[in-house]
């Protein structure tokens, strides 16, 4: 089976290899600070969701960092390209103006190739909306706007304490696609109330959107310390999907998404110092072998 994987993608585009720098914006989220709610989303740890992520600095030292980072393990002397991601907690949650500069002060950085900004549906005004729009058009590069749905489902969202209803995610996805705008929109893969047809119907209905989503990424749900879900699993632990059942659903998930939608992601990395389940997650080279076998075999 052949889909269209973001390393194949960032070659095409950029005729080179293109790596991924995690940058904090400094921003809170809505769902942390009382404005929609409190605590974040039950599975979302401290870090919020960006615990990879180069240290609070100015933007230029934080890119300087992270790009050192990445550079120790490649071969010196040749130039590489990066995309400048803001992963942690809601990065368009907060002063325009000031985010703005942030943003600006990324995409002017030449070794940058493209700007990554996580965030919630909710959280995207219509002022942030076209600064975004201006800067893609002042800078030549391409701006992604990721955003966490998760699943389609009320139930979940409700379990999850999301915070947004679907309405207001496919309201946020027009805007974005009419600005111009790339947008990526993450999802989570083993909710133990979900069964595996609520995953495909979360799929399905990602792949039905029109204009055609740009990217995806299929997250394993990871149970972590320090989260709501990970203290409910140590007082009852649930089910969490085996490695044989994440590589069979991921399959499945492929199989109904359009040739164009770029796929950013087939798993994800929970910090090993904060992971509770599934332990099999952490040994990340086995389970990207396990995944391109059953892609392959398919």
């Amino acid at each position: 089976m052949n889909y269209l994987s973001l390393s194949d993608y960032l070659k095409q585009t950029y005729g080179q290899k293109v790596y991924k720098i995690s940058l904090q914006s400094g921003c809170t989220c809505p769902n942390r600070d009382g404005t929609v709610s409190r605590g974040g989303c039950i599975f979302c740890s401290e870090g919020g969701s960006g615990d990879f992520a180069a240290p609070l600095l100015p933007i230029n030292e934080q890119i300087d960092f992270a790009i050192k980072k990445v550079e120790a393990k490649l071969p010196a002397g040749k130039e590489h390209k990066y995309i400048a991601y803001f992963q942690s907690y809601t990065n368009t949650y907060g002063d325009t103006g000031k985010l703005k500069a942030m943003y600006a002060e990324a995409l002017s950085d030449p070794r940058v190739a493209a700007l990554s900004i996580g965030t919630r549906p909710d959280s995207i005004k219509d002022d942030m909306l076209e600064t975004l729009k201006l800067l893609q058009a002042q800078y030549g590069k391409k701006i992604w706007v990721e955003l966490g749905l998760q699943s389609i489902h009320e139930d979940t969202a409700s379990r999850i304490n999301r915070g947004y209803t679907l309405p207001v995610f496919e309201n946020t996805y027009r805007k974005l696609k009419e600005a111009g705008l790339t947008v990526i929109v993450h999802v989570i893969l083993g909710f133990p109330w979900e069964t595996e047809e609520d995953m495909l119907e979360t799929v399905r209905y990602l792949s039905s959107l029109s204009p055609v989503l740009d990217g995806i990424k299929l997250q394993l749900l990871h149970v972590l310390k320090g989260t709501r879900l990970g203290d409910e699993y140590l007082r009852h632990p649930f089910h969490v999907l085996e490695l044989q059942e994440y590589c069979d659903l991921v399959v499945r998930c492929l199989k109904l998404l359009p040739k164009e939608t770029v796929v950013h992601r087939i798993t994800g990395d929970g910090p090993k110092k904060l992971l509770i389940a599934p332990l099999w997650s952490g040994d990340k080279k086995k389970v990207l072998n396990t995944l391109n076998r059953a892609i392959k075999l398919s």
